[in-house]
This record gives C-alpha cells, structure tokens and sequence, in this order.
C-alpha cells in the first residue's frame, strides 16, 4: 500500500500524502503554466514525470481538485458495483469517500441513495449533495447495492443487515493490518449476498479493457466540476503550520473531512 513517491515506512517517519495541486514552472510546454494534479507527498516543490500529471480543468478549482483521487477511488467502487438507474443505493460511512460514492449514485437517474452514518450532522450534509441520511438503526433494508467504508465491524454490519437477496456488498474500507469480524451466518448466507472488495489500485474489471488509469483520472477531475463538492473540505492549514497541526487531525474523533494544505509562494 505504498503511496507514489512515498519515502521511509509506517509507523512514522514517513513521507507520505498523494493529492498534491499546483501550477508547473518547468517542463513540456503543453503544460507549462497550468495548474495540475499529481499523486505526491506534502512538499512545496517536486519534481515528477509527465505521465503521473493530470491536468485541472478550468471548470475545477484548484483547490477542490485535491478531491480527485477520493473520486477516482469512489467512480471505480461504481463501476465494480454495477451501479444502474432506479437502483436502491445505501452507502455506509459518511467520510470523503462514502459522500463522494454517495455523490455519484445520486446522479443515476431514480436512484433511491442514502448515506447512513452515526454522526447525526452529516444529514445537513447529504441534503446538501442531493441524497438521503440515516442513522444506523434506520438504515434502509431491501437495497440492491451497499457500499460500506466506515472501517467498522458495526459499519460492516450494518452493510450487511441493509443488501436484499442476491444484492452486492462493495466494501471499500482500508483495515490495515487488524481483523474485522464479519456477520456471514444468518442473513448474510439465506440472502446469497455478495461481499466484494474495490481498490483503486486496479481498474475495475468491467472497464479495464477500454480504460487505463489516465483516461479514470481525467474522468475522475470531470467529476468535480459541481460547487457544491466544496463543503468537503472542512479545514486549511498553512505548510508551515503542518507539523504541529498533524497530530490533531490523525487523533481519534478528529472532526471535518479533507484538509487542505496551503503552500505559500517561497522567495
């Protein structure tokens, strides 16, 4: 699980962070001066091939184009699920990458979405982004694709209690190194539901013949031409101010969602 340009090893030191946006000052012309993508760690100035750039579109903010790699990740979870039309859709966990799953299953047309979380603000949140919000204990039953990306056993299931017969669980939360224990008696085996795994890592099978990972990525920053994605970002912290803010927003019970880092131009 090595991030691109990743330097040292978990636990710390590491250098790590890959959703890094700015404007190139040196290289091929056709992209000098403009602003773009790339999947690095925190640093004011690098240096990366052209290949691993994605250009922002004009229609994209530079600093909502940090979201792209969540929605790169969250347009592949899609595509493994087989979302369609009219689809009853639930997404379990509110974080960056359930609202932005949640996001684009709103945008099927008919789609029954809720996101389900137990934090009771992100209802605010989801009206906002056009789906519906529940807690836990009123979580949808019936639904023809789950996502689940709380990183819990109780998020998992919850997924699980929420499928209807034969539907697809999509599970899209990153463990670690811990066990997880999983309810896969009961409902889970009399419903002949489906738990599959989606990592960005790979694209999804069912594009991967017609698709490479540069024609997802752009695809991905499209994606993020809507105003409304803004409210996903909760926090700017000054470069300067990185290390000392850090630790906070790796505690656990950290609130907001994405931080942007802010570089200052350097004399």
């Amino acid at each position: 699980m090595r991030a691109p340009f990743q330097e040292g090893a978990f636990p710390f030191p590491v250098k790590y962070g890959y959703c890094a946006v700015g404007r190139v000052d040196a290289g091929p012309q056709d992209l000098f001066g403009r602003i773009a993508f790339c999947l690095h760690p925190h640093q004011d100035r690098f240096v990366a091939p052209r290949s691993r750039l994605v250009p922002v579109p004009d229609t994209v903010p530079a600093r909502r184009a940090i979201l792209a790699a969540n929605m790169e990740t969250a347009l592949n979870a899609h595509w493994d699920a087989g979302s369609g039309p009219a689809d009853r859709i639930v997404i379990v966990g509110g974080g960056v990458l359930g609202l932005l799953v949640a996001w684009l299953a709103a945008r099927l047309p008919g789609a029954e979405v809720t996101l389900v979380d137990v934090e009771p603000s992100r209802a605010a949140l989801a009206a906002k982004l056009g789906f519906r919000f529940a807690l836990p204990d009123a979580a949808p039953r019936d639904a023809d694709i789950v996502f689940h990306a709380s990183a819990t056993a109780a998020g998992l299931a919850t997924a699980i209690a929420s499928a209807g017969t034969e539907a697809r669980i999509v599970e899209l939360s990153w463990y670690g190194e811990g066990a997880v224990p999983a309810a896969l008696g009961g409902a889970f085996h009399a419903r002949r539901l489906q738990l599959i795994s989606s990592q960005v890592g790979l694209v999804s099978a069912s594009r991967r013949a017609r698709w490479d990972y540069a024609r997802r990525a752009q695809a991905a920053m499209a994606l993020l031409a809507d105003d409304r994605l803004d409210s996903l970002i909760t926090n700017e912290i000054a470069f300067r101010d990185l290390a000392q803010r850090l630790p906070g927003l790796l505690a656990p019970g950290a609130s907001g969602l994405t931080a942007a880092i802010c570089y200052e131009t350097q004399p």
